[in-house]
C-alpha cells in the first residue's frame, strides 16, 4: 500500500487501518453476528500481521472495552512504526455507554489512555461524540480547549472528533485537524460535510464502511470507499487476518 497524507497533519497513514473494538469487547455492539474476545495470542498475531501487510494506522477507545490495556505491548514495541488513534468523552462499563467531555474528564481519560497504551503520546486524539448532542458538544464545552492543550503538551500529535452528523463535521473546521465519521454505500448523507472538510485541510478517516457486517458484497463497499478522493483512509474492524489482507489487496490492486 502506498501511504496516504493524514491531512495537513505531516503524518503518513496507510489507506487501510485496523479497529480495534472487538478485541477488547463484545456487549453493546452491533455486529450481525456474536463473536468471542480472541486470545492475547490472537492478538498479537493479528496484528503482526497487519504491521507485515503495511497497515500502519491502529485505531482504539476507552470505550471499546479492554482494546487499549491488549494492544499496549505491540505498540511498546513498534511504536515508531504506528499512527496510534484514539478517542475520550466515552466510556463503556457493563453495558452502557457514558459520555463526559469536561475538562477534567477529558484530561482523566487521556492520562489513562497512554497509561494503558505504555505511550507518551498518541497520534491522532478524537472526541468519541457518537451518541451526543455534537453541536452542543462543541458550543457548550470545554472539549475543544481540552484538546488543544493536550496537543500542545505532547499528548497528541493530531486532533479530532469521530463524529456522525454534519454539525459535528463543520464544527471542527476551524480549530481541529481530523473527522472520522461514517461512510458507506448505503449512507452518503455526510459526503458534502467530509468533501468540505478534506478541502479545508482536514484529515478524513471512514469508519462502518462494511455497515458493521451488515453488507452482501464487502468488495464493493470497500472499493466505493477507497476510491473517494477525500478520504484519506478507512478504518476496518476485524478478527480476521485474511479479511484484512483482502482489505489491502484490494487497495493495492
Amino acid at each position: 500500500m502506498v501511504p496516504r497524507r493524514l491531512g495537513n497533519t505531516g503524518i503518513q497513514v496507510s489507506p487501510i487501518g485496523l479497529g480495534t473494538v472487538k478485541l477488547g469487547r463484545k456487549t453493546g455492539v452491533k455486529y450481525p453476528a456474536r463473536y468471542e474476545l480472541p486470545t492475547d495470542d490472537e492478538v498479537q498475531a493479528l496484528l503482526s500481521h497487519a504491521l507485515g501487510l503495511g497497515v500502519t494506522l491502529f485505531d482504539t477507545a476507552p470505550a471499546y472495552g479492554s482494546s487499549e490495556r491488549r494492544i499496549a505491548a505491540f505498540v511498546k514495541d513498534h511504536r515508531d512504526e504506528l499512527v496510534l488513534s484514539t478517542k475520550c468523552g466515552e466510556v463503556f462499563e457493563g453495558t452502557t455507554s457514558s459520555w463526559d467531555f469536561s475538562r477534567a474528564a477529558l484530561e482523566r481519560q487521556i492520562a489513562k489512555s497512554l497509561s494503558r497504551m505504555q505511550t507518551d503520546h498518541v497520534d491522532v486524539l478524537l472526541l468519541h461524540a457518537g451518541g451526543v448532542d455534537e453541536d452542543s458538544l462543541l458550543r457548550d464545552t470545554d472539549a475543544i480547549p481540552t484538546l488543544l492543550d493536550a496537543r500542545e503538551r505532547g499528548q497528541a500529535r493530531s486532533i479530532g472528533i469521530s463524529a456522525k452528523t454534519r454539525a459535528g463535521v463543520l464544527g471542527v473546521i476551524e480549530s481541529l485537524d481530523v473527522v472520522m465519521a461514517p461512510l458507506n454505500v448505503s449512507d452518503q448523507s455526510l459526503v458534502p460535510a467530509l468533501k468540505t472538510a478534506h478541502t479545508a485541510g482536514l484529515a478524513v478517516l471512514a469508519i462502518k464502511v462494511l455497515r458493521q457486517g451488515h453488507t452482501s458484497d464487502p468488495s464493493a463497499d470497500l472499493r466505493w470507499v477507497t476510491s473517494q478522493p477525500f478520504v484519506d483512509s478507512v478504518i476496518v474492524g476485524t478478527l480476521s487476518a485474511s479479511h484484512l489482507s483482502d482489505a489491502v489487496r484490494l487497495v493495492s490492486c
